[in-house]
């Protein structure tokens, strides 16, 4: 079994070296997306555009909190003197909406990321497509893979 992997240890590094002689044509550009994201005027746009929506999420999330504790409050106050029928009842409306807390919250937090990787996606591919930073006779181009607003 050693001998095995010694010979197939071998045979990729060979494989390996061959390449890396064969490769001296071969230039690599890079593009740091994150940079074009945070320089770029429609990066700072759409910056904008999630930081003004992420503060409406952040209000509406404040204002649900306050409601939540305000039930919750009423509840541990009145729940000595509420009937068993009332209390229950009470305490179901505090945990539907506790529910509809964290519904909203999951959805804020997935439309907030889908923005973001659809705008990252499309600004990132204007940016690189409009410069043509491409230098002349670079053959592979990578982007970094932080792709983020």
């Amino acid at each position: 079994m050693k001998q095995v992997f010694m010979v197939y240890t071998l045979a990729f590094s060979l494989a390996l070296a061959s390449s890396a002689f064969a490769a001296d044509d071969v230039k690599l550009g890079s593009v740091d997306v994150q940079k074009i994201l945070n320089l770029s005027d429609a990066g700072k746009e759409a910056r904008g555009h999630l930081d003004t929506k992420a503060k409406v999420i952040d209000r509406e999330k404040t204002s649900r909190e306050e409601e939540l504790g305000k039930l919750k409050t009423e509840l541990e106050k009145q729940s000595v003197l509420l009937s068993e029928k009332e209390r229950t009842a009470r305490e179901t409306v505090y945990e539907q909406r506790l529910q509809e807390y964290q519904t909203f919250l999951s959805k804020a937090k997935d439309e907030i990321q889908t923005e973001n990787a659809e705008m990252t996606k499309r600004i990132a591919g204007d940016i690189i497509r409009k410069k043509g930073t491409i230098k002349k006779g670079t053959d592979l181009f990578f982007s970094h893979p932080r792709p983020s607003l």
